[in-house]
């Protein structure tokens, strides 16, 4: 699955460590679902777009 997490990210100047203590995982798995080694968990897909206030939709695609 493609997604947008670097990007977005990048656009609010937070590392994948910053990004991964909000949302409570480890930076590996931010870095894993950035290069679409893994694809988050439904929970976890809700609260990457509640975090970046965008629906999912706008940051992950299918391939």
């Amino acid at each position: 699955m493609k997604n947008r997490l670097k990007i977005l990210r990048a656009e609010r100047d937070w590392s994948q460590q910053d990004l991964a203590e909000r949302l409570g995982v480890s930076r590996q798995s931010v870095n894993a679902i950035e290069t679409g080694k893994y694809d988050p968990s439904l929970p976890l897909a809700f609260r990457i777009a509640d975090l970046f206030a965008l629906p999912i939709e706008a940051i992950f695609q299918r391939d």
